[in-house]
């Protein structure tokens, strides 16, 4: 069994920044793909941000240019630096690890972290 644990999740003013955290534990296939998520309310859950193990990276046109994911491959981790942040980035943050293995997809979320971006 593979379980994420998001962190980093919290309360900021427009135009701040946060740093989201997200750690896989269990059997975590070598070569997979880590991303965040978000859910706003009232509102489905959409892609933020990508990353292959191989480090190759995809993001939502929303957050091009102000955030960034990257990832530790040793630790089975992946990050996310949000800056300028806006209001509309309000959401709760989803950590995501998905693989393929001998023909069979495989994938884990978080139970996610609340991001408020608020003055």
């Amino acid at each position: 069994q593979v379980q994420l644990v998001e962190s980093g999740g919290g309360l900021v003013q427009p135009g701040g920044s946060l740093r989201l955290s997200c750690a896989a534990s269990g059997s975590v296939f070598s070569r997979n793909v880590m991303g965040w998520y978000r859910q706003a309310p009232g509102k489905q859950r959409e892609l933020v941000a990508t990353i292959a193990s191989g480090s190759s990276t995809n993001y939502a046109d929303s957050v091009k240019g102000r955030f960034t994911i990257s990832r530790d491959n040793a630790k089975n981790a992946v990050y996310l630096q949000m800056n300028s942040l806006k209001p509309e980035d309000t959401a709760v943050y989803y950590c995501n690890v998905r693989w393929q293995s001998f023909g069979m997809g495989m994938e884990y979320w978080g139970k996610g972290t609340l991001v408020t971006v608020s003055s």
